[in-house]
């Protein structure tokens, strides 16, 4: 058995469970089967124009000889992509740590449950760090993981909330304009009403549940929230605060 092409190591159907399969559904070949269902409006009249097919060795080698032509430069699209330090511990025992991707459902093409347990530690490690009582690690983005927030607030609005008719929520309009089209499309769906201002000079009441501010903000500045949260509290509003591309933390 050759091993140098993907497809001799693919664990596929072999030709006699292929006859198999077409005997059983009552078709001579797969070319017949692609006919039956495959509109023929659709279907390419000429095969498709492309190079002979290479060995994986091959197509590794073409692969790094492509990578060698990209240039690297500074990126300053801000919006939560900034340049960072990655410690060497944490790129060892977290991102190339292979238990956390072979040890899950190998036969996935995604590492889903590895990646999962992987933010959980991350995530734990962002409470330590701010000593706050709940922080968020969303499996996708910043922005969805804001959006996990306002239905979190949303469904735990006191009885006094909801009887007062409590169904705003307050969006800084630092926050990243991403994350804010991602709220507001969860928010339709429930009738949520955002407000999207400047948090120093909001006015909050008790028609509010919630709060969503940026630390640090779209312009990359470091704000002092603790007058915004101490009001807000006081009208039992809830904030949470997006502090990166991934994760949140509620105050």
């Amino acid at each position: 058995m050759t091993t140098d092409k993907f497809v001799s190591r693919h664990n596929g159907p072999r030709e006699n469970e292929i006859k198999q399969m077409l005997a059983k559904i009552g078709v001579s070949s797969v070319d017949e089967l692609i006919s039956q269902t495959v509109p023929a409006g659709i279907r390419l009249k000429q095969p498709l124009q492309v190079a002979p097919a290479m060995s994986e060795y091959q197509y590794t080698k073409h692969l790094k000889a492509l990578g060698k032509k990209n240039k690297v430069f500074r990126s300053y699209i801000g919006l939560g992509y900034y340049n960072n330090i990655l410690p060497a511990v944490i790129q060892r025992n977290i991102l190339e740590n292979p238990g956390w991707y072979t040890a899950y459902t190998p036969y996935q093409a995604e590492i889903a449950q590895g990646r999962l347990e992987a933010i959980l530690n991350f995530q734990t490690m962002v409470m330590d760090l701010t000593a706050m009582p709940i922080a968020n690690a969303s499996l996708l983005d910043e922005a969805t993981a804001a959006a996990e927030a306002l239905f979190m607030f949303y469904s735990n609005r006191s009885k006094a909330k909801i009887a007062n008719g409590g169904n705003k929520f307050f969006i800084s309009e630092t926050v990243f304009s991403q994350t804010i089209d991602v709220v507001r499309t969860r928010a339709v769906p429930y009738g949520i009403e955002l407000v999207i201002g400047d948090a120093n000079t909001v006015s909050l009441d008790d028609s509010f549940f919630g709060a969503l501010i940026q630390y640090p903000d779209i312009n990359g500045e470091v704000n002092d929230y603790k007058a915004f949260v101490t009001n807000a509290h006081a009208k039992e509003i809830q904030v949470v605060v997006a502090t990166d591309l991934y994760h949140w933390c509620i105050y």
